[in-house]
């Protein structure tokens, strides 16, 4: 874990379907003892995975995860974030990411994330038969040049092999480490 200090802000921590996602109290639990106010972001999918732990998840955040749209009028129950977190990001995430599709809301935010200007990293949790698929490193590309920080291989995670999944090792703090890198070299 880094020992510099991060600049307290409200964090969107977006998790993605993927099994690291069955261990976010660790991201939530590091986050918040870097000062973040922590907010959480799920796929849809993730938070049917998660369904039974929403309302521990909340007392953890203070804060009610979302996983789909408010709808027109509605107040807004999270607070503007300072920076992203997209984690664990799966390479489905990744590839519609890029490509600027909005379907869901952590899409739609993390897509528009980028057009503030908010910093944001990516930690990919992904295997390297679909890290091999070619629309796969043309979309981190794409998102690298669009100023998200997708820390992969020796800067992140590293696609494991058939069978070698180990999402109790996954390494959020890079993802934060990363971010506090970024937000302490702003002006």
């Amino acid at each position: 874990m880094t020992t510099s200090p991060t600049p307290a802000g409200v964090l969107y921590t977006v998790v993605c379907a993927a099994p690291p996602a069955l261990h976010v109290r660790t991201l939530i639990s590091q986050a918040q003892q870097r000062g973040w106010d922590t907010c959480l972001i799920l796929t849809p999918t993730a938070a049917r995975w998660l369904e039974t732990d929403l309302p521990d998840l909340e007392k953890t955040t203070g804060r009610p995860p979302r996983s789909a749209y408010k709808l027109p009028g509605e107040a807004d129950v999270l607070p503007p974030p300072d920076a992203i977190l997209v984690a664990p990001t799966t390479s489905n995430t990744i590839n519609k990411w890029a490509a600027g599709i909005s379907d869901t809301l952590a899409l739609g935010l993390i897509t528009e994330a980028i057009g503030k200007r908010l910093p944001i990293a990516a930690l990919p949790y992904l295997n390297k038969a679909q890290a091999a698929h070619p629309a796969f490193p043309r979309s981190v590309d794409v998102l690298n040049d669009a100023g998200v920080h997708v820390l992969l291989g020796d800067a992140g995670y590293e696609p494991h092999g058939p069978g070698q999944s180990r999402p109790e090792r996954f390494p959020w703090n890079l993802g934060l480490d990363a971010l506090a890198t970024v937000m302490t070299a702003q002006p």
